[in-house]
């Protein structure tokens, strides 16, 4: 599922606002966008997009069809959704239109009052989750799971485990919200691969220690540890391939021998692991984004992400996209974004500026700036900003005032002295 079209004839402070979400020329001209990007000043409603197209995913996936008529499990939503979103469910359109579902040429009306057959409206293998990462994923809440040592989670959840892992296999509802206090059994079914294979390497190293006389017996354990683990290959090492090039940027990288913890950040230059709880902010943010992306399924799922480039430097911001798209190649992303260093990670057509109109109304245009293009370009293109502040500003001015002074001086000494300031205020700030 992507989404393709969205009017808001109102919703918070927005009102008539069209958005066009697909490829507008080119082989895929008409084909619903890989990636959609929101910037725009704050109060324009950027976020309040993200919520909006999340409800509408929602409302789409957990919609039920009850002796052929359709109830929602988002009732108020779909009772007060004032516009239409269009979404291309395996090359089928499904469209919401305030209070009414159009899909496969038939038009459905939510009926709270009705028996019957329950069916889902869209079949389960035409659908995935959405996903949506909001601004304050970053939490001690979030983070505490992963600074417990994996047969300590063991121990504790190991009754929840398998009943975790049947749920999101066969999930009644669709939609997985990671905010600042995400439900623990999302982060232990993204664990479990990992805490099983510390569980049954432990085992394993306990059958080939054998006690004798007080003494330990290692005649075989290294060549057995080793015939193990080329058997049982360590899951966090997949998992490491896409994680590490970007904690390389850190001098970081996920540890595969420590086992105190689920998944070990290791200094490279040190060779010092790292807590994560140690770690800095924008690493915290990294893995709790990284490895639902992952583990999870996300074909054809959209994923939502409210200020990706937060507390990363900006080497990071700019490769950031490319990363995630690695780790779900098939998925459409929508963030939204203050960063030039994210929005040049994205196409013109990609993205949508919000501002506001001479009447204080917000309005949306598409972008200007080429993808990749210089941030300062960036900032004046897309973001609007001058990106030279009062300081700079006011250097410039009095580089342009110099360059008129020296064309007209005539005395060669003054000429030098001009020509001597001029070439350092070039070197310092870049004229």
């Amino acid at each position: 599922m992507k989404i393709s079209k969205l009017h808001i004839n109102q919703f918070r402070h927005l009102e008539n606002l069209d958005f066009d979400f697909t490829y507008q020329s080119g082989e895929r001209k008409g084909q619903p966008l890989d990636k959609i990007c929101f910037i725009g000043q704050s109060a324009t409603g950027k976020t309040g997009l993200l919520d909006f197209i999340h409800s509408c995913n929602l409302n789409a996936l957990n919609a039920l069809l009850i002796g052929g008529k359709l109830f929602s499990r988002l009732q108020n939503f779909m009772l007060n959704m004032n516009g239409e979103v269009e979404f291309i469910v395996n090359n089928e359109t499904f469209t919401q239109k305030n209070d009414s579902i159009f899909y496969k040429g038939k038009e459905y009306k939510h009926d709270a009052k009705i028996s019957g057959l329950t069916t889902e409206l869209i079949t389960s293998i035409d659908k995935n989750d959405v996903l949506y990462f909001k601004a304050n994923l970053i939490s001690d809440k979030n983070v505490d799971i992963f600074t417990k040592n994996p047969i300590d989670l063991i121990e504790k959840h190991n009754s929840q485990l398998s009943e975790i892992e049947i749920d999101f296999r066969n999930k009644e509802k669709y939609g997985i919200l990671f905010d600042d206090n995400a439900d623990i059994n999302i982060w232990l079914f993204l664990l479990i691969e990992i805490l099983n294979y510390r569980k049954n390497f432990t085992q394993k190293i306990s059958e080939l220690i054998h006690i004798k006389n007080g003494s330990v017996n290692l005649s075989k354990l290294g060549s057995e540890i080793q015939k193990w683990q080329k058997n049982n290959p360590n899951v966090l090492e997949k998992f490491a391939k896409k994680f590490n090039p970007i904690l390389e940027k850190l001098n970081l990288e996920v540890d595969l021998v420590n086992t105190e913890y689920s998944i070990p950040i290791k200094n490279k230059k040190t060779n010092e692991i790292i807590p994560i709880q140690n770690t800095s902010t924008g690493t915290k943010g990294l893995l709790l984004s990284f490895l639902p992306l992952f583990k999870l399924d996300t074909k054809d799922s959209i994923i939502l992400i409210d200020e990706p480039e937060r507390s990363l430097y900006p080497d990071m911001q700019m490769d950031l996209m490319e990363y995630y798209q690695n780790l779900a190649p098939e998925a459409q992303f929508i963030v939204a974004t203050h960063s030039p260093f994210i929005a040049a990670s994205f196409e013109p057509d990609e993205r949508f500026i919000l501002y506001f109109d001479k009447e204080g109304k917000v309005a949306v245009k598409r972008g200007s700036s080429p993808i990749g293009d210089d941030p300062n370009d960036m900032l004046e293109n897309d973001f609007g900003i001058n990106y030279i502040n009062k300081y700079g500003q006011e250097k410039y001015n009095e580089y342009i005032e110099l360059k008129q002074q020296i064309y007209f001086e005539k005395d060669e000494n003054k000429k030098k002295l001009i020509s001597e300031k001029l070439e350092k205020l070039g070197e310092e700030y870049n004229f």
